[in-house]
C-alpha cells in the first residue's frame, strides 16, 4: 500500500492530538483511501516534556528545517502558531513544493495572500480546515459542499472564551471581570486574554471565512473589530428583557458591490439558533443562494476536535496523492465588484443604546431630536429601574440606521450636560 510521509512542526497540545489520532486511526484512513499516512519526523524546541503519547525518539528533532528537507516527508503539518517562525517554515515548505496543513488562523489572516500565491506558483497546496472552528467542518463546507452557491451571509460565534464569559455573565449574573477570572481558572482563557476578548482571534477567523466565501484576499486592517472587554452585566440583563442575548459575532454579508466583514458583540433574538449556543461551543450559520441557511456547530478548539480536522486535511491530501491530482483551494485574489470590504461607517443595522440621563422633564426630547436630525428613528424607549446619582438608565432601540449616523448622533448626545456617562452602543443582528 502506498504511504505518504508526514512531517510535524510543533508538538504541543494539538500536535500531540494529531500524533495520537494518526497512531489510532491511520489504519482506518488506509482502508478508506488506499493510502497510509506515516509520521516520519517531528520537530519541536522542547523534546523533554511528556505529551502523553509514545513516539520513536529517532524521529524527534529540534531542527524544523531538516524535517522540511527530508525526502521521506511528503506533507508538512504546521502547528507552531504565531506569524514569525511559522511563516518562515510554511513558506519554505511551499517553496520546496511540499503541501502544508495548518491550523494557524493568524498566519493565514495576516499573510494569506503571500502564502496562497506561493502555493499556486509552486503547484502545491495548503489545507487549513482547523484554522476556523476547530472540529467544525465549516471550511470544508465552503470549499466543497457550498461551492455552487453565492454565499449571501455568514454569522459566526467563533471564540469559545468569549462565549463562555458571556454565558456565565448571563447565567449567574457575574461581572465581566469575574467571568473572565473564572474562564482563566478553568483553562478557557489565557493569562493574557487580549487576543480573545478584544476580538482579534474572531477577526482572524472572519478574514479566512470571508476570503474563502468571496474569492479575494480580505486585509485584516479593512475590517471593524470590537471585543467584549468591559461589557456590563446590566446590558446582558437589559438585552434579555428585550428578548435578545448578547454574543460576540463575526458578521460577513455580501452586498451588491462590496462585502461587510465585521466583528463585535451583538444582540441576537432569543429564538435564533445562534442564541442557544452556550459555553465554549462555536457555531457558524451560512446562507447560500441555493441552500438557504445551514448551521455548523461544535467545539471550536481543543486537542481532539482540532486534531480531527488536521487529520482530515491530511487524509484529503493523501487522496490527492493517490489520484495524482490537486483538489484546489482558496483563490489567490481578485478585483472588481464584490471585491471590496465595506467601510464600517456605511454599514446599516439596528442599534441598542443605553444612555445615562438626568431624571427631569424634556430630557428624552433632546435625545430623540438629535437622533432624528441624523435620520435615526426609534423602535422603542425603555426607562429602566435604578439610578446613578441624579441619572437614570434609558434604553433606546432603533430601526435600521447607518453607522455614520449613529456615530454623529452619539458624538452630540455624549456632549450634553444631561448625560452622565458615555452611551453604550451595541448592534442588533438577526
Amino acid at each position: 500500500m502506498r504511504e505518504i510521509g508526514i512531517g510535524l512542526l510543533g508538538f504541543g497540545t494539538v500536535g500531540a492530538g494529531v500524533v495520537e489520532g494518526l497512531q489510532k486511526n491511520a489504519g482506518v484512513i488506509a482502508d478508506r483511501l488506499g493510502v497510509r499516512p506515516v509520521l516520519r519526523r517531528i520537530a519541536d524546541i522542547d523534546l523533554e516534556t511528556d505529551r502523553g503519547v509514545e513516539v520513536d525518539s529517532s524521529i524527534l528533532t529540534t531542527d524544523a528545517a531538516s524535517v522540511i528537507g527530508d525526502d521521506g516527508v511528503d506533507v508538512i503539518v504546521e502547528l507552531i502558531g504565531g506569524t514569525g517562525v511559522a511563516r518562515e517554515l510554511v513558506m519554505a515548505a511551499l517553496e520546496a513544493g511540499k503541501p502544508v496543513v495548518t491550523a494557524n488562523k493568524a498566519l493565514l489572516a495576516e499573510h494569506g495572500s503571500d502564502i496562497f500565491g506561493l502555493a499556486v506558483s509552486k503547484n502545491t497546496e495548503i489545507r487549513f480546515g482547523a484554522s476556523v472552528g476547530g472540529g467544525i467542518p465549516v471550511i470544508r463546507a465552503l470549499r466543497e459542499g457550498l461551492v455552487g452557491n453565492h454565499i449571501e451571509s455568514i454569522f459566526g460565534i467563533l471564540n469559545g472564551t468569549c462565549n463562555y464569559i458571556l454565558t456565565r455573565m448571563e447565567s449567574d449574573g457575574l461581572s465581566f471581570d469575574d467571568a473572565l477570572a473564572e474562564a482563566q481558572a478553568a483553562g478557557y482563557a489565557e493569562a493574557d486574554p487580549g487576543l480573545d476578548i478584544d476580538g482579534y482571534d474572531t477577526a482572524h477567523k472572519a478574514v479566512i471565512l470571508a476570503s474563502l466565501a468571496h474569492g479575494f484576499n480580505v486585509p485584516m486592517d479593512s475590517i471593524y473589530i470590537e471585543g467584549i472587554r468591559g461589557l456590563s452585566e446590566l446590558d446582558i440583563r437589559y438585552a434579555l428583557d428585550l428578548g435578545y442575548r448578547i454574543k460576540l459575532l463575526a458578521v460577513i454579508v455580501k452586498g451588491k458591490d462590496d462585502v461587510e466583514v465585521r466583528v463585535h458583540p451583538a444582540l441576537v433574538p432569543l429564538d435564533h439558533m445562534l442564541a442557544s449556543v452556550s459555553g465554549v461551543f462555536n457555531a457558524v450559520m451560512l446562507r447560500g443562494d441555493l441552500t438557504g441557511e445551514t448551521l455548523y456547530y461544535g467545539r471550536g478548539a481543543g486537542k481532539g476536535p482540532t486534531a480531527s480536522t488536521v487529520i482530515g486535511d491530511i487524509a484529503d491530501l493523501a487522496r490527492t496523492f493517490q489520484a495524482d491530482c490537486k483538489l484546489g483551494f482558496l483563490p489567490a485574489g481578485g478585483s472588481g465588484p464584490g471585491h471590496v470590504v465595506r467601510d464600517m461607517a456605511d454599514v446599516e443595522t439596528r442599534y441598542y443604546l443605553r444612555l445615562s440621563l438626568l431624571d427631569k422633564p424634556g430630557v428624552l426630547a433632546q435625545i430623540t431630536s438629535i437622533l432624528g436630525k441624523e435620520g435615526v428613528s426609534l423602535a422603542s424607549v425603555l426607562q429602566k429601574e435604578g439610578r446613578s446619582g441624579d441619572h437614570v438608565p434609558v434604553v433606546v432601540v432603533t430601526h435600521r440606521a447607518l453607522e455614520r449616523s449613529i456615530n454623529a448622533a452619539l458624538a452630540d448626545i455624549d456632549n450634553l450636560d444631561i448625560v452622565g456617562q458615555k452611551t453604550v452602543r451595541l448592534r442588533i443582528e438577526g
